[in-house]
């Protein structure tokens, strides 16, 4: 290959990984054309791609970005994973692969500078929350709190106003006992009308 192709593919890469955080690595070795498009189309239903790179040139891509770091993964034949999608995404994913096919290499996953290698790396990967799900434990966390304080004004508050009203349809139960156990006001005597003089 010469050096003008080398560097075109060298620039494609790096414009691939451009804002990348994190990748996986498979090899691809032993994946055939079926189980290779398979994967491909599930990797882009979650927004994903996978490229077969060439080593040394996926190293020069990398250097001095996000993912450096990660060259430790390539080792022999190397295909990346990459996206959009969060590393637990892309693991999870591998994981439901290697179920479905025993065979499939998985080399393991570079997020934020920290290599989760092999079978146990993508399996402890896969337990990070994706973003959708860190974004729904920060909502959490901060609506929890004040959850918890909207119950507490209001359970007081409840009670209180509950006993008030006890107390309220009590006196005018009494009120009304009152009235109807209380003699009826008698009538007024007539005093006999003065005899007339005579």
């Amino acid at each position: 290959m010469s050096k003008k192709v080398k560097n075109l593919i060298t620039q494609e890469l790096t414009g691939k990984l451009k804002g990348v955080d994190g990748l996986a690595v498979i090899n691809p070795r032993g994946i055939d054309g079926i189980k290779n498009n398979k994967i491909r189309h599930k990797l882009h239903d979650k927004a994903l791609k996978m490229t077969v790179v060439k080593n040394t040139l996926a190293r020069r891509a990398t250097g001095g970005s996000k993912l450096q770091g990660f060259e430790k993964l390539l080792d022999g034949p190397s295909a990346i994973i990459y996206g959009k999608a969060s590393i637990a995404t892309i693991a999870r994913l591998l994981i439901d692969e290697k179920k479905a096919d025993d065979k499939l290499d998985i080399r393991g996953i570079f997020f934020d500078g920290e290599l989760y290698l092999g079978e146990k790396g993508i399996l402890q990967a896969s337990k990070l929350p994706t973003r959708e799900e860190a974004i729904a434990a920060i909502v959490g966390a901060i609506v929890g709190p004040g959850r918890k304080l909207a119950g507490a004004l209001k359970g007081p508050g409840g009670k209180l106003g509950a006993v008030l009203k006890t107390i309220e349809d009590k006196a005018k139960e009494k009120e009304e006992k009152a009235a109807k156990e209380a003699p009826a006001p008698a009538a007024p005597a007539v005093e006999p009308a003065p005899a007339p003089a005579a």
